[in-house]
């Protein structure tokens, strides 16, 4: 059974295939990811490797935790399952504060704001259990 591992610590630099490459001597691989940052672009040190099996992926551990490659120390353990960071279900990102548009803000209150207590450019609209403010 194929087993994941971490691979972290590594140079910038490094691609998938240097990472392929690198742990090739100890097994066969069955992938080979470099983690890269979706806005920049650039690695973001740490990886995965899926090497066929449980021994080969114990000689890898063996032979590259600690050992320098590209001028850092290598830190290569077992993966562990992806922990459930919360969020939307629906993988989205959430809002990432006003980027244009008219911004909207439930107010829940039991009166409708008097409009002395509206920030400047904001009107309300009352529904069933929520008072809604649009700004522009």
């Amino acid at each position: 059974m194929a087993k994941k591992l971490y691979v972290g610590n590594l140079s910038y630099g490094t691609t998938d295939s240097d990472l392929e490459k690198l742990f090739e001597p100890h097994g066969a691989v069955q992938s080979a990811q470099v983690i890269m940052d979706r806005e920049s672009g650039r690695s973001k040190g740490f990886g995965f490797v899926e090497m066929d099996n449980g021994d080969q992926a114990q000689a890898a551990i063996k032979a590259l935790n600690g050992q320098e490659v590209g001028g850092r120390a290598l830190t290569v353990n077992e993966a562990r399952p992806r922990q459930d960071r919360g969020g939307n279900p629906l993988g989205y990102g959430g809002l990432k504060g006003n980027k244009g548009g008219r911004s909207y803000q439930a107010v829940r209150a039991a009166q409708t704001p008097s409009s002395a207590t509206l920030p400047a450019g904001c009107s309300s609209s009352s529904g069933d259990q929520a008072h809604i403010l649009i700004c522009s």
